[in-house]
């Protein structure tokens, strides 16, 4: 039996759904940059907040230093929120191959979120911001939120869902 060539019908079909598709998903982008601009309104890009602290393994970090060196991706997040746990895998892999800090907002004591790194399984530098202070002077408030710091000025903000090609993409672009 000879296979028939998809009929033009079917092929119409198939290239309009996939027109549309592009469609949302350039729709998706736009409102989604839109948002992260109207979040980051309050954040200023220069004269950043210091964030020097003591991660949980015991390693001092400062994100500005780091900055000058490379570009360091700032991750707010907390062990409570829903959409960090598909967030907080790509941050991981991240962490592997660049500066990374991580900042766990309202996590509760050291003990209890050194515990749950080791059960995710996640290698990530952490400072436990337990009472929200970095979290507030940095005016986060929403998590997770993802910024990439460069020579001391912000580069990219965004917060909820971010892709791994997303994370790469502000990295390389900074």
């Amino acid at each position: 039996m000879d296979k028939k060539a998809p009929s033009k019908p079917m092929l119409a079909r198939v290239l309009n759904g996939v027109k549309q598709l592009a469609i949302m998903l350039l729709l998706f982008t736009l409102f989604s940059a839109a948002i992260d601009l109207w979040r980051s309104k309050d954040i200023p890009t220069d004269n950043l907040p210091d964030l020097q602290a003591m991660t949980l393994n015991g390693n001092g970090v400062d994100v500005l230093a780091m900055s000058y060196q490379e570009p360091v991706l700032v991750y707010f997040w907390g062990t409570w929120c829903l959409v960090c746990s598909f967030v907080s895998p790509s941050v991981d892999i991240m962490a592997s191959q660049y500066s990374v800090v991580t900042v766990a907002m309202n996590s509760g004591e050291d003990e209890k979120l050194s515990q749950y790194l080791k059960h995710k399984q996640y290698d990530f530098p952490v400072i436990n911001d337990h009472r929200g202070r970095l979290a507030h002077d940095w005016s986060v408030n929403v998590t997770p939120t993802l910024m990439v710091i460069k020579d001391g000025e912000l580069q990219f903000y965004t917060s909820g869902f971010t892709s791994l090609p997303g994370m790469w993409w502000r990295m390389l672009l900074a």
